[in-house]
């Protein structure tokens, strides 16, 4: 092993390097690499109380590693792992054609998280609210800080939970750690302090509150779009077969007249697969959206 001409001599200076040499990687995998090894320098330190941090990271340095190696493990490590949304092989403009859309699968995990997120936009909202509302209300009462300790540490697993969702629905890199209390957090007030400096814990907040807007949105997006491109196709194809059509245009008598015809009932049902080769699309690109929104708000680096 090649050692650093000047290796870290604190944790920060450490984590820091980690951090530079992770550069580009998803912010999950960064996220889960620095809390790895936060933990396990920190673990050093108290096992060691008797070393300084320089010593004790001088020695972590020899048999953990240097920053730029263990970056290179969690590269190596990130790519044996299966994901639910492997790399396409094809070429991109293959890959990104208008009807390739409906073989890809984060297409379809987009959809089914668009029509959950109204359920978790209404819980999470309500959950956020409340938790807020209670932690205020308890502020002058002995229990505020206790309840509001606890309160952090809820969002923190709904952020996680809601992290693990993302990922296997829309394919974003999310940490993969569960949360845990920093060992670093001596005493109630160090960790009052560390939970309300925590930017993540009032982001994570914010993406709660603004589920509920954004999860009535995807989710009318999702059934309207679905709803009427099927049922335009379904509702041409049933007035083929039957010879019965029921449209009705009054403001457009000619539109009317040829929708009640062969041709123009194929016409309408190649309208609306077009449609729902459209709101595959939408949906593809409200993921990738989304999933940026997740990785922004929900990720600790």
């Amino acid at each position: 092993m090649v050692m650093p001409a000047h290796p870290p001599e604190t944790v920060n200076a450490y984590l820091a390097e980690l951090r530079r040499a992770l550069r580009g990687a998803p912010a999950g995998l960064i996220s889960d690499a620095l809390a790895d090894c936060e933990e396990h320098l920190n673990n050093e330190i108290t096992q060691n109380p008797e070393l300084s941090e320089t010593q004790i990271l001088a020695s972590v340095v020899e048999t953990y590693g240097t920053p730029e190696e263990i970056a290179e493990e969690y590269r190596d490590m990130e790519s044996t792992i299966s994901t639910p949304f492997p790399k396409a092989e094809m070429p991109e403009e293959r890959r990104f054609g208008f009807f390739n859309v409906v073989s890809d699968p984060r297409t379809y995990g987009a959809l089914l998280y668009m029509l959950l997120s109204l359920a978790t936009g209404i819980f999470y909202f309500t959950w956020a609210v409340t938790g807020l509302s209670l932690t205020l209300g308890f502020a002058i009462l002995i229990i505020g800080i206790p309840f509001a300790l606890l309160f952090i540490a809820s969002v923190r697993v709904l952020s996680y939970v809601e992290g693990r969702i993302v990922e296997a629905l829309l394919g974003v890199r999310m940490p993969r750690r569960p949360p845990s209390e920093s060992a670093t957090a001596d005493g109630i007030w160090t960790k009052i302090k560390e939970a309300f400096s925590d930017v993540r814990t009032w982001s994570s907040l914010f993406y709660m509150l603004l589920m509920l807007p954004l999860g009535i949105t995807y989710f009318v997006l999702a059934v309207v779009g679905l709803s009427v491109s099927l049922g335009v196709v379904g509702g041409s194809i049933y007035s083929l077969i039957t010879g019965e059509s029921h449209i009705q245009i009054q403001e457009a008598p000619y539109l009317e007249h040829l929708l009640h015809t062969a041709p123009g009932l194929l016409l309408l049902a190649f309208v609306g697969i077009l449609l729902f080769f459209v709101i595959l699309h939408i949906a593809r690109a409200i993921g990738w959206v989304h999933g940026k929104i997740a990785e922004g708000l929900l990720v600790r680096l």
